[in-house]
């Protein structure tokens, strides 16, 4: 019998809905039956959402033979020190506490892929920390220069090309290697994960009309049409660059199988409209398999009870489907 993949999923921020989705989705018994998961966090006033969790204390205590779910728990917080729905630099610390074991996990290959609840970048840097988030983080901890989020979904997929930064910032840091990056990132990516042998891509531009020839911005001309032929000089069938206001659309009809956006609300916007409870996070470039859901940390509803799983659903899966080496999406 083939061994079940082992998918760690980190808490994120405990203030917010990371544990609550988190254990809502394990509530799911085809995830359980076909997988073993080992979460990592603190099980300070963890929600009861399942009961067959087998808490450790210790990595080398891992037994799935108790429970296809264990819990290590980190007791890197008490519960004094935080409140639901507030941010504070001790749940912003104890969630990198858990990024930092996962990801040591993973590189030593005990774990196949690693699935992160959301954290807040507010309270990680009240902690004292530089990263804007977990692509950053992630990137830092695994030594990788080059790498992208991706965000997927049946409706629609986005790569961006700058993720977690000012508007004006995004648009000084863009650069034909910056593009091309994205792209051969996705490229890779669509191919591998989701099998698709010759994937589409589409880029959106950056200014109106795509810049309408120079008239309304000369960064298509000077930074995206090179990235792009640089692309397709390598075999890549992509197309662009297309205004920003139809590319999207023309993606969703199914003219191409993602979109290479400029900046993160550019290809955020669009996709969270169409799929905002089922779409999930990838980190592209990784020497590991990364997931995430959509969404943040939700401090306004935090311990309401309220709080969909879905996104999370989907995160868990594909990351049980990419470590499979399987097709998620079709």
């Amino acid at each position: 019998m083939k061994k079940k993949p082992t998918v760690s999923i980190t808490l994120g921020d405990l203030a917010g809905i990371g544990p609550e989705v988190t254990l809502k989705a394990l509530a799911n018994n085809s995830l359980v039956n076909k997988n073993n998961f080992l979460i990592i966090g603190s099980s300070v006033r963890l929600p009861k959402y399942i009961e067959n969790i087998y808490f450790i204390q210790d990595v080398n205590d891992l037994d799935f033979s108790k429970s296809p779910i264990n819990f290590w728990n980190l007791n890197n917080i008490k519960e004094e020190q935080f409140k639901l729905g507030e941010i504070n630099k001790y749940c912003g610390k104890a969630s990198i506490d858990f990024i930092k074991k996962a990801v040591n996990l993973a590189l030593k290959n005990k774990i196949q892929a690693i699935v992160t609840a959301p954290i807040s970048k507010e309270a990680i840097g009240l902690a004292g920390f530089k990263y804007f988030g977990h692509t950053d983080f992630l990137a830092a901890l695994t030594n990788t220069s080059q790498y992208a989020m991706m965000f997927a979904s049946k409706k629609l997929k986005v790569v961006l090309v700058t993720i977690h930064t000012s508007l004006q910032k995004a648009i000084n840091d863009l650069s034909k290697d910056k593009i091309f990056i994205a792209i051969k990132l996705v490229y890779e990516g669509l191919q591998k994960y989701f099998k698709i042998k010759k994937p589409k891509l589409a880029v959106a531009g950056l200014n109106p009309h795509a810049g309408e020839g120079g008239i309304l911005g000369e960064e298509e001309n000077s930074k995206i049409i090179p990235a792009i032929d640089k692309a397709r000089n390598m075999g890549i069938d992509i197309y662009g660059p297309y205004p920003p206001d139809i590319v999207f659309y023309k993606a969703h009809k199914g003219e191409f199988d993602v979109v290479v956006s400029m900046y993160h609300d550019q290809g955020l916007i669009p996709l969270k409209l169409l799929a905002f409870e089922e779409a999930v996070n990838i980190t592209l470039g990784l020497p590991i398999i990364r997931t995430s859901p959509d969404h943040g940390t939700a401090f306004d509803i935090a311990g309401k009870n309220i709080a969909n799983p879905n996104s999370m659903i989907n995160a868990i899966m594909l990351a049980t489907f990419m470590a499979k080496d399987k097709c998620f999406y079709t």
